[in-house]
């Protein structure tokens, strides 16, 4: 979420390790430059058409979405799916969208197919009066293009990412003392290699008036972890200690790679590879305070924000993100703001409290990207704002599939 999200994928980013209960980073990144292929072999393009056969039971087929109308005493989100492709619609008519599809890999899934197959299925959302009637529309006017996964066979692995909410001041304080800051304004003129976290904040996140930032701080958290999240995260609602609300977003980043903290717990035997989730790592160092001075400088990159006003998260195509509706993928493989259909499990509130897994159809944009999600095998979902987000991203982490779903050429 190029919050250009990055919102905060709950495993912390820093987690990543364990397939079941990790939740990806989001921190965007600009693309690397392409690595030389040096076989003679032609990469495999990351889509293929697939024939998605009849359909005898309609709610365990491709693209049966209850979600869209609700039942069972639970709003439907049809308005919240309409903005999201109304966004898409949005990014379509900019030049960005324009370059990025001019070389994109796959020659019949152009931007001027894209930008059609969302104006058909927004008309279909609208029209239609239940999932059996926008999901045999949608099987009958779209062609399902797979990804093929990380094994060619269209595994995908799922993790989830959300929006936190965050305590903060616009001052410092005794307690208020660990800062963000906002793009340096000289930024683009930055000798590479760019300086490294360390360098910038401190080994204790404290370096203060010795910083090369100083006089670029925007907001001030009791918790070194809080601002260091937000880093993952490139986002963040804020409560502000004067009463009022605002929010942050990613506004740049120093050129460094990923680095996960949660694989450097495991490797040091400070977690074991079950404890290594969102809840895990917080857990450990709020017990372990001082082991915050050794592991988060090994993320060497750092992230500057702006203030956003209480503006919802966006992607990396520069749109809002909505809850349940966006995703991140591999922008260097995937089409941006195009429609897709993920189907896998994810986590719900059940009745009396707790969470359970429920497999899932679910229609979504694709609007994010972030430097943890790579290959064609990767999709982080985008899962909201608040508490009850952080929870259910935290422990999403399952394989399942990804399509695209693109107009018939017969259907203008």
């Amino acid at each position: 979420m190029k919050k250009t999200l990055a919102l905060l994928s709950l495993s912390l980013g820093i987690a990543l390790i364990n397939p079941l209960w990790s939740v990806i980073a989001q921190v965007p990144t600009i693309p690397p430059l392409p690595i030389p292929n040096n076989s003679t072999e032609p990469l495999p393009p990351p889509l293929e058409a697939v024939d998605v056969g009849t359909c005898k039971s309609p709610s365990r087929c491709l693209g049966w979405d209850e979600q869209i109308w609700g039942g069972k005493g639970k709003q439907g989100d049809k308005q919240a799916l309409l903005a999201s492709i109304d966004n898409s619609l949005r990014y379509l008519q900019t030049d960005k969208a324009v370059l990025a599809y001019q070389n994109y890999p796959i020659p019949e899934i152009t931007l001027d197919r894209v930008r059609r197959s969302l104006i058909r299925f927004r008309q279909l959302v609208v029209n239609s009066k239940s999932p059996a009637q926008l999901q045999a529309a949608v099987r009958r006017e779209f062609v399902f293009y797979k990804s093929i996964g990380s094994d060619g066979k269209g595994t995908v692995k799922f993790t989830a990412y959300y929006e936190p909410v965050y305590t903060a001041s616009r001052t410092q304080t005794s307690v208020y003392k660990y800062p963000l800051y906002q793009l340096p304004p000289n930024f683009d003129q930055w000798a590479k290699p760019h300086p490294k976290r360390i360098d910038l904040e401190g080994k204790n996140g404290l370096l203060g008036e010795k910083s090369p930032l100083r006089g670029l701080e925007m907001f001030w958290f009791r918790n070194r972890l809080d601002a260091y999240l937000i880093h993952i995260q490139g986002s963040a609602q804020l409560k502000l200690t004067d009463g009022t609300t605002t929010s942050v977003g990613f506004a740049g980043g120093t050129d460094y790679p990923w680095t996960s903290i949660g694989k450097e717990l495991i490797k040091n035997g400070k977690l074991k590879r079950e404890n290594a989730t969102m809840p895990g790592i917080i857990s450990y160092f709020n017990r372990h305070p001082q082991d915050l001075n050794e592991y988060l400088p090994l993320w060497e990159r750092f992230v500057f924000f702006k203030e956003t006003n209480g503006e919802s998260a966006s992607g990396s195509i520069g749109v809002p993100v909505t809850a349940e509706r966006s995703i991140a993928t591999d922008k260097s493989l995937m089409p941006p703001g195009a429609l897709a259909l993920i189907y896998g499990s994810f986590p719900y509130p059940k009745k009396g409290g707790g969470l359970e897994s429920r497999q899932v159809n679910r229609f979504v944009l694709d609007q994010d990207t972030g430097s943890a999600i790579k290959s064609p095998g990767r999709v982080d979902y985008f899962m909201g704002t608040g508490s009850l987000a952080g929870s259910r991203a935290g422990i999403t982490g399952s394989t399942g599939n990804l399509y695209y779903l693109l107009l018939k050429e017969s259907i203008r």
